[in-house]
């Protein structure tokens, strides 16, 4: 049977146009599979539009921060409605790349070297660099879709990287620079669905070797099946130890050295036309609607087990005090 199925799409953030072409072709695949679909433009007053509208389940199609970062789970968990992706903490954890770098270490996971700073730091910013040396790769701190990434060659380039990353959100990451292979591995239901290898026509797979082509994709990757058998149970790894549900991609360098590195683990992926997830499912022989059903049928709360509260929440003007003595 078709569910009233909410799209969110679209969001406060840098990625809003993204996210909007993700929500467009969700929208088309869950009505060809016979579901009633409403269209949610997520911004402020978000709150109030979820309450008004009838629907069953939503189907996450955000990007980036305020969509990814455990907010709007947070709110949906509030407002008891099921929900594609990953749930509130393991969202926060995934978007927000140094604290997810700490447990992959925690787990040894590998991952790159690399640092945190803040807007207000940039004067200690060569002292913080250290000896990790260049090049160097310096992205948002909380982001997805490359949005602010670059590669940085000397201190002066640096500079001015850490500065554009810290427009979104006030903190960057900056890592030591592994060359290789990009390879992203594809989570659905808690299993490795498939890997891709992108092959770019310049080094780092930024914003514009994503979304105005120019890239090529190899799946799958262009290595023997052991080593992409390890690679794919290292992304699996990193998905579970964040604590991940539904589906979701990893992203990872495979080095010329055999030595592979976990760079992020991203909980709602992108699903335009162009997006690496839908490329791995057809892969698979699953098609573009029987991916997004799959992952509907995946949707799912928080299971926290919080005792049911005795009445519905209220405002009571608190009683007034007499002035005076």
């Amino acid at each position: 049977m078709g569910k009233r199925v909410g799209v969110l799409m679209g969001g406060w953030g840098e990625e809003r146009e993204i996210s909007l072409k993700t929500g467009e072709a969700v929208v088309a695949a869950l009505e060809e599979s016979g579901h009633t679909v409403t269209r949610v433009f997520a911004g402020p007053g978000l709150d109030r539009v979820l309450r008004s509208a009838e629907m069953d389940v939503a189907f996450l199609a955000l990007h980036g921060r305020m969509g990814e970062d455990g907010k709007v789970q947070g709110l949906l968990e509030l407002l008891e409605l099921p929900y594609t992706g990953s749930g509130v903490l393991a969202s926060a954890l995934a978007m927000n790349k140094p604290f997810a770098k700490k447990l992959f270490r925690l787990h040894n996971l590998p991952t790159p070297q690399g640092y945190r700073i803040g807007r207000d730091e940039l004067d200690k910013l060569q002292e913080r660099h250290g000896d990790l040396g260049f090049p160097a790769v310096v992205k948002p701190a909380c982001g997805g879709s490359s949005v602010g990434l670059a590669m940085v060659n000397d201190v002066e380039a640096l500079t001015a990287a850490v500065a554009q990353a810290c427009r979104y959100g006030g903190e960057a990451l900056v890592e030591r620079c592994v060359r290789g292979r990009e390879v992203t591995v594809g989570i659905l239901g808690g299993e490795v669905l498939g890997s891709c290898e992108i092959a770019t026509p310049r080094e780092g797979f930024d914003f514009d070797a994503k979304y105005k082509s120019g890239s090529r994709y190899h799946l799958p990757p262009r290595m023997s099946p052991t080593r992409v058998a390890n690679v794919e149970q290292l992304a699996l790894s990193a998905w579970q130890a964040l604590g991940c549900r539904g589906y979701g991609r990893v992203d990872l360098i495979c080095s010329d050295e055999d030595n592979d590195v976990v760079l992020e683990v991203n909980t709602l992926p992108g699903m335009t036309p162009t997006s690496l997830l839908p490329k791995i499912a057809a892969q698979r022989g699953l098609s573009f609607p029987q991916l997004c059903q799959r992952i509907l049928d995946l949707a799912s709360r928080d299971e926290a087990g919080v005792t049911e509260a005795p009445e519905t929440a209220t405002v009571q003007p608190a009683p007034r005090r007499a002035v005076g003595g």
